[in-house]
């Protein structure tokens, strides 16, 4: 099959920066096509994808029998509208996280999906990182013996009021914007699921900026923060009675730091480290791949379903 022909659904400015030259450089695909109404938006696309057609209409790009798949980087509240226009008009879907607002919203995805036979997923990078995948892998082959903790922690200082992460309307909070990734990766290293889910949340303005989580993962505590008012953090330790495992760079490394992983076992540490891996583009090619060849995609709708199930427990809990 010849590459996926990708578009981009509005100019924003993580698809500018991130997904679409990722999308560009992946084997198996490049961005042909990308809908906007304002022209000047699109220049700064054309570094990357010079023969870039450009739309006016989302509607527009949608309907061009020469898009393949859709990169989906809108505002949180439009993604589940679009995911599904996109999905009926024949195209794979690639949609930015959270793909949707509550769990039933998945539902709706995946029957369209199961419909249409098209690949849609949410764009949840990280389980393509080599890092996360070693993970999965020593805690599966008992590196750290029982399972007894998970301590994860995700913050960022965004006061800006305008910024969409602080608009509750647009769907913004920090558990949406970063939670997902905290609950996501524990699910997704432990092959668990998070129960007993415990949640207390400070508000302002109707968005969640600081929430406090605990769960259960099979046997093991699941204790975790997220906050878009505090300093910079990001870590995740899995601890075990034989061990630990730590990431200092869990969640979007080369920009926060270098991808490490540590298995502390007695007095040894033993680091590794994927100082040039890219997980962007690992994850646009793993997709590339699934439309070319077919095959299980790593983290389907069902997967992204189970977080939001955790994310929606927490809600409630604290409501």
């Amino acid at each position: 099959m010849q590459d996926v022909r990708w578009g981009i659904l509005g100019a924003a400015k993580f698809a500018r920066e991130f997904m679409g030259p990722a999308l560009t450089l992946a084997p198996g695909g490049r961005v042909v096509a990308l809908a906007t109404s304002d022209p000047v938006k699109a220049e700064p696309f054309r570094v990357f994808a010079p023969d870039l057609r450009l739309h006016d209409r989302f509607d527009a790009l949608l309907a061009d029998p020469d898009v393949d798949a859709v990169y989906i980087p809108l505002p949180n509240q439009l993604h589940v509208e679009w995911s599904l226009k996109a999905i009926q008009a024949g195209k794979h879907v690639l949609c930015e996280k959270p793909m949707a607002m509550q769990a039933a919203d998945f539902d709706r995805l995946i029957a369209a999906r199961d419909a249409a036979r098209v690949l849609a997923a949410e764009a949840f990078m990280i389980v393509h990182h080599p890092q996360w995948q070693r993970v999965r892998q020593l805690l599966a082959d008992g590196a750290i013996g029982r399972l007894w903790r998970i301590d994860g922690a995700f913050a960022f200082n965004n006061r800006d009021a305008g910024n969409i992460r602080n608009q509750a309307v647009m769907g913004g909070g920090g558990l949406r914007d970063i939670g997902v990734y905290v609950m996501g990766g524990a699910r997704f290293a432990t092959g668990l699921e998070g129960t007993d889910v415990q949640a207390r949340i400070q508000w302002e303005n109707g968005v969640d900026v600081y929430a406090a989580l605990t769960a259960h993962f099979g046997e093991a505590d699941y204790v975790s923060f997220t906050s878009i008012r505090m300093h910079p953090r990001q870590e995740m330790s899995f601890h075990g009675d034989e061990g630990v495992l730590r990431l200092p760079v869990p969640f979007n490394p080369r920009s926060f730091g270098e991808a490490r992983l540590e298995l502390q076992r007695g007095t040894e540490i033993v680091a590794e480290r994927w100082p040039a891996a890219n997980q962007y583009e690992l994850q646009a090619a793993t997709f590339n791949r699934a439309v070319r060849e077919g095959g299980d995609y790593p983290c389907p709708l069902e997967f992204s379903r189970g977080t939001q199930v955790m994310m929606d427990a927490a809600f409630a809990s604290a409501r």
